[in-house]
């Protein structure tokens, strides 16, 4: 059992961090930006305890997990007046899950290192769903020795868990997630309006497709709820374009074109102008099936 502190608890934190405390068996302390959040987590699985402050849920951990929502919320809960840093003593290992910037993640690898702990970047895939069933899958950054020591603790949520590389390598990597997953969706997208245009059998089509070279995790578990316009549940399109305005930056930093990752980020903005701010990202077939919403 080890001591842990979890730092916000949103709709991927709040069940990660109960997987740490009922299926890790860890002496688990919980910080949110809203103390009542807090609060209905001790309530809804049974156990752990609140902090007033990061700092306050730092002290005397030997895991500190975050996950919360951009470059400077994870500022504000690490380096902040009373951010975890302040409370982490050393040879303990912060864990950062929020998708955030390379740069975020090697200036705080830098920060912790000089305060004689650990930092690593440790971005999630899988979603809501995948946080509430134990099944993400997690890319990180940072030394190899405290990613060791982390793991057997995320893989308390993860199916998946791998070491990238030197600090910014799991955000990096993140970036390649969600540019892939961008084209895929615009492309599934435009493939069941075309089938539904041409009259065909939508559960044929895609029984018969997702066996082939077309297979891909959004086909499976999202053509259905596409075609029906069910948007309403997911990783809402707010978020997709927060990630990829990271891609995006990232990329000029890089030299690297994205020309279709760009494209499909102007169509996100038509959905947010729809109303579809928290729809799920495979909204995108809104703008086909309802052009002049847009």
């Amino acid at each position: 059992m080890a001591k842990v502190a979890w730092i916000g608890l949103g709709v991927m934190g709040f069940p990660m961090a109960g997987h740490l405390l009922n299926k890790g068996g860890h002496d688990v302390v919980v910080y949110n930006r809203t103390p009542g959040k807090a609060e209905a987590w001790l309530s809804h699985y049974g156990g752990g305890r609140t902090a007033p402050t990061p700092a306050a849920a730092a002290a005397g951990a030997e895991f500190v997990f975050a996950c919360v929502g951009n470059d400077d919320d994870v500022r504000a809960v690490t380096t902040g007046g009373d951010g975890a840093f302040r409370g982490m003593g050393a040879g303990a290992v912060f864990v950062d899950h929020t998708t955030a910037s390379a740069r975020v993640a090697r200036e705080l690898a830098t920060a912790a290192r000089e305060r004689g702990f650990s930092f690593l970047d440790a971005p999630v895939s899988g979603g809501q769903a995948g946080a509430e069933s134990g099944t993400l899958s997690v890319m990180a950054g940072g030394e190899k020795e405290a990613y060791a020591r982390a793991a057997p603790l995320i893989s308390t949520y993860a199916r998946t868990l791998t070491h990238i590389g030197p600090p910014g390598a799991g955000q990096l990597t993140k970036m390649v997630n969600q540019i892939a997953i961008a084209g895929l969706l615009q492309g599934l997208s435009e493939a069941i309006s075309f089938a539904k245009n041409a009259g065909l059998d939508l559960d044929l089509v895609m029984s018969t497709i997702s066996k082939g070279a077309a297979q891909s995790w959004q086909l499976e578990n999202r053509w259905k709820s596409m075609s029906e316009g069910r948007f309403d549940f997911g990783f809402a399109v707010d978020w997709m374009r927060k990630d990829l305005a990271i891609c995006l930056g990232e990329a000029r930093r890089n030299g690297s074109s994205l020309p279709v990752a760009a494209l499909v980020d102007q169509f996100y903005a038509e959905v947010q102008t729809m109303g579809g701010a928290r729809w799920d990202t495979s909204s995108l077939i809104a703008l086909l099936d309802h052009p002049g919403n847009a």
